[in-house]
């Protein structure tokens, strides 16, 4: 019966190429716009190169400093000798690294100005990443231990400094900021939607102007705790909350004293989001309000016009309706007729979104509007965007479905 009911609104599709126009670019346009915005969510908050392990992955970014009164406040990064006694002797995930977020240095070409994006790291930095060496190798514990002046860099600041070519540059010396350097690595680069790996230039922490000797509780540094597997996370949270628990209280700094320190081990998503989250009701509210509109915007509006092009396609089938009706077809027999047809026409929108959501990808990914994006139509971007299909093809065709259906015999047969 199925079958029937796809053969049909295939000949129908057949019939009327306006009607099929206008509900195959509404529902491609629509589905491709979607797909794209779920790429990119993918692209910002999936576990993608090199931070392929973000599902086991706790990220610790924003410490809070509050006085008794709740009215004085101090937030921001930790220092590097905090971190190393909190978290590093944490016991139960697998590894962590301390780095810094993104600074800013220079680099010259002759005369030319190369603007760098620069990050201090320690070794494990390399263990937690997954990043890819074109050339060379990360530094390691010795030397850091060394205090070896070396680096690794990107690919494609290895291209604006020493050109472009086969010859590898590890060895090469670099300078950046009046500071010579020792190419010990070349990485492919990470897009700049991705913090906490992305840079031109990795320092080792024990090279100049890291600041990672301050002896107080607050720095330049943040922290990724990397656990054995992820059914392990709410455990490595709740040892790093004791140890939270444990750090003697009221805590000094720069003259003030904070009677409360709040500092949370998050998952990625929720670090991505705590910004917002974070913030008053009120807020939180008009945001999710904007969210609900923008997507009543791009699913429920086109739904509605579809809704209006169907009913035209149906009126025109109703002898059809009579017909089926005179000879017994019931409600419920022709209400899933015209949605499963509806269905059919969605899928067929659906491939022709999912070819057009491939090339758009492509462009972006192409363009260098973010370098090194790596947008992808992968299994949760497919599977969100099938589930679409379904809710969009449902959502347009049951309430034709059921005007059509009620018609009476001798209504239908006039028509």
């Amino acid at each position: 019966m199925i079958t029937n009911y796809i053969k049909i609104a295939w000949k129908v599709l057949m019939r009327h190429p306006v009607y099929t126009f206008i509900t195959l670019f509404g529902i491609s346009l629509t589905l491709t716009v979607l797909m794209v915005l779920t790429s990119f969510l993918d692209h910002l908050l999936g576990p993608h190169y090199p931070e392929t392990k973000r599902d086991r992955s706790l990220y610790i970014m924003q410490m809070a400093l509050r006085d008794s009164a709740q009215q004085g406040q101090s937030s921001g990064p930790m220092s590097f000798r905090f971190l190393t006694d909190n978290v590093k002797s944490l016991k139960t995930p697998e590894r962590a690294t301390i780095c810094t977020f993104v600074n800013s240095s220079n680099a010259y070409v002759g005369s030319q100005k190369i603007k760098l994006n620069t990050k201090f790291t320690d070794a494990d930095f390399w263990r937690v990443m997954d990043f890819t060496f074109i050339d060379g190798k990360p530094y390691t514990e010795q030397n850091i231990a060394n205090g070896d002046y070396v680096v690794v860099i990107n690919d494609d600041l290895r291209n604006q400094y020493f050109g472009r070519g086969n010859e590898s540059v590890v060895g090469k010396p670099i300078e950046i900021e009046n500071i010579r350097y020792r190419v010990i690595g070349v990485v492919k680069g990470s897009p700049f939607t991705r913090p906490f790996s992305y840079a031109d230039v990795y320092f080792p922490y024990t090279t100049p102007k890291s600041n990672y000797q301050e002896s107080g509780i607050r720095g330049n540094y943040i922290s990724i705790i990397l656990a054995k597997k992820r059914a392990d996370i709410p455990a490595v949270q709740a040892e790093f909350q004791q140890r939270m628990a444990r750090i003697p209280k009221p805590i000094m700094y720069y003259g003030a004293k904070y009677t409360t320190l709040e500092l949370n081990a998050e998952t990625y998503t929720n670090n991505f989001l705590r910004p917002v989250l974070a913030r008053d009701t009120g807020l939180r509210t008009i945001l999710f309000g904007v969210l609900a509109f923008v997507l009543f915007m791009l699913l429920g509006l086109p739904a509605i016009n579809l809704v209006n092009v169907n009913v035209s396609r149906i009126m025109e089938r109703a002898s059809e309706i009579g017909i089926r009706k005179a000879f017994g077809a019931s409600v419920k027999t022709l209400v899933w007729q015209f949605i499963i047809e509806n269905i059919f026409i969605t899928f067929i929108g659906g491939v022709i979104a999912l070819v057009l959501t491939g090339v758009v990808i492509h462009f972006i990914n192409q363009s260098g509007w973010i370098a090194y994006a790596d947008l992808t139509i992968n299994l949760s971007v497919f599977i969100i965007s099938l589930l679409v299909c379904l809710l969009f093809g449902f959502l347009s065709g049951v309430v034709p479905a059921l005007r059509m259906s009620k018609l009476s015999i001798a209504d239908a047969l006039k028509q």
